[in-house]
């Protein structure tokens, strides 16, 4: 299954999500699939029309274009998912979590979705973090259990 995970562009978390066989979506495979791509000159300084629209469909105008830029690539991951792990409190070196709007926004379209979601906190001790592998591992075997059935 393809699962968002957020911050979204958590080695941490695209890890633990593949592990347990399941295709984490991420920021990094996007802007890879962008660089790639033969439409955009000079990666990533440029972005292409269909960028521009696209973000437009997750906030409006008068939102600053860093937002919409972010929502353009993170709200097309949450159309794809089938699930989402969401990581709160994290440090700001743990994952583009600079950005609180796009964070809200985020999770407010994983929320509409009505996908299952792994909401955790971020573990601060080594007990929490064996804590949250283990809560992970349920919620994404559970999945594939339900996938299965």
């Amino acid at each position: 299954m393809k699962i968002f995970i957020d911050p979204p562009n958590s080695l941490i978390l695209s890890d633990i999500v593949e592990r347990f066989g399941h295709e984490p979506l991420t920021v990094m495979i996007a802007l890879q699939e962008k660089i790639d791509s033969i439409e955009i000159d000079m990666p990533p300084m440029n972005v292409s029309l269909d960028d521009v629209v696209r973000g437009l469909k997750y906030a409006g105008i008068e939102v600053p274009s860093g937002i919409r830029g972010r929502l353009a690539i993170w709200g097309t991951l949450i159309e794809e998912a089938d699930a989402a792990i969401i990581m709160d409190d994290a440090p700001f070196s743990f994952g583009c979590v600079g950005c609180e709007r796009s964070d809200l926004m985020a999770k407010y379209l994983i929320k509409r979705r009505g996908i299952p979601v792994l909401h955790t906190i971020y573990p601060k001790t080594e007990e929490e973090g064996k804590f949250f592998v283990t809560e992970a591992k349920k919620f994404l075997e559970n999945l594939s259990t339900k996938n299965r059935g």
